[in-house]
């Protein structure tokens, strides 16, 4: 583990962040260290992305396994040309679109980029953030920043600094505060070197938006199947991932039958003297039972679901339940993400409510 360091907190919100700041920031990453800054997804844990020590730093403040690809981010399109070889057309279409903004992209990389940085393959992920704080680091540190969400591998991503304190205060030298982030989950990342190209991420920018600037795109099968055995290609989605601590099930179907789906198992799951926590929308909260309910907000507003998703994971450990039970979103728009986020860190565990099983539910 070795000694424990002094994590140094500073504001960095408002356009344009507090100066001091980013100049401690930036000099922490000149120096090889690390800095947690706000992005617009989530906060991200950022080192120089050229220098292989760099990396593995990362892996080990997040205990992250180290075939997992990490995200370099930029302030210029022309930072991107530098880092790549043979750039596609499709590139600069989606960064003109996109960019500042939530959407990754997976290109060839040029032999600048450090095999530590790309998780050990020939491709790397970019992206160019849409955060005054984060494109004022990259700029002021004069480095390209590979960062991963600013959490301990496999916790809730981070989407206030307060969340990014609690994981790896006292492992990183400084943390930028820049409040609330605005979106809440990763950002969409999709692979250039294939054809058509393919979505290893859903996030914001759905499949709709960049069919519209570049034609077809596939989704990568692995993002949605409920069946763990269809392997997504993206290394960081193969984990149980972005997760509470309690156990947490899906239930899916219809409103009413999961209404009482869940309060069925919730009666059943207290009378074995566990606590339960419920997942679900405005409208319904008031209609369940469990020992601690939280909203995700309006059920019709994916974007206020996926502002608010791993923050309410991470109020359910502080309040210790030991079971969650959450209805199911939507897969339209953002919600399609929202749902890849809510089935990783279920592991999986999907309930149809419409299914009896041989009246083990009688209760």
């Amino acid at each position: 583990m070795g000694h424990l360091m002094e994590t140094k907190i500073y504001r960095a919100d408002g356009a344009p962040p507090n100066p001091a700041a980013i100049q401690a920031a930036a000099e922490v990453i000149r120096g090889g260290g690390l800095a947690a800054f706000p992005t617009e997804t989530v906060y991200g844990l950022g080192a120089d992305a050229l220098r292989p020590e760099a990396a593995k730093k990362i892996y080990e403040a997040k205990g992250r396994p180290s075939d997992n690809p990490l995200i370099v981010h930029i302030a210029e399109f022309s930072d991107m040309e530098k880092i790549a070889r043979g750039l596609p057309e499709a590139a600069k279409k989606l960064s003109d679109a996109f960019w500042p903004g939530p959407l990754t992209m997976v290109v060839k990389k040029s032999a600048l980029v450090p095999y530590e940085t790309t998780g050990g393959l020939e491709t790397v992920a970019v992206r160019m953030p849409g955060h005054p704080a984060a494109l004022a680091l990259i700029r002021e540190s004069g480095r390209l920043i590979a960062a991963p969400s600013a959490n301990t591998s496999g916790r809730p991503s981070p989407t206030l600094a307060a969340h990014v304190a609690e994981d790896l205060g006292g492992k990183i030298p400084v943390i930028l505060d820049g409040g609330e982030v605005g979106i809440g989950i990763e950002s969409t990342i999709v692979d250039l070197t294939e054809t058509p190209p393919m979505i290893l991420r859903p996030g914001f920018v759905t499949e709709g938006m960049l069919e519209e600037v570049i034609g077809p795109v596939k989704m990568d099968p692995g993002t949605l199947a409920s069946d763990s055995a269809i392997r997504p290609k993206a290394p960081g989605m193969r984990y149980r991932h972005y997760a509470p601590y309690a156990e947490l099930t899906v239930v899916d179907g219809d409103r009413e039958q999961v209404i009482a789906k869940m309060n069925a198992l919730t009666r059943k799951m207290q009378a074995e003297g566990k606590k339960v926590g419920i997942l679900a929308s405005d409208e319904t909260l008031p209609r369940y039972g469990g020992d601690v309910r939280k909203s995700l907000g309006a059920g019709d507003d994916g974007e206020e679901i996926a502002r608010r998703l791993y923050r309410v994971f991470r109020e359910f450990d502080a309040s210790g339940v030991d079971i969650i039970y959450s209805e199911s979103v939507p897969a339209a728009g953002i919600g399609r993400a929202v749902r890849n986020r809510l089935l990783k860190a279920a592991g999986q565990r999907v309930i149809d409510a419409g299914e009896t099983s041989g009246g083990s539910e009688c209760v």
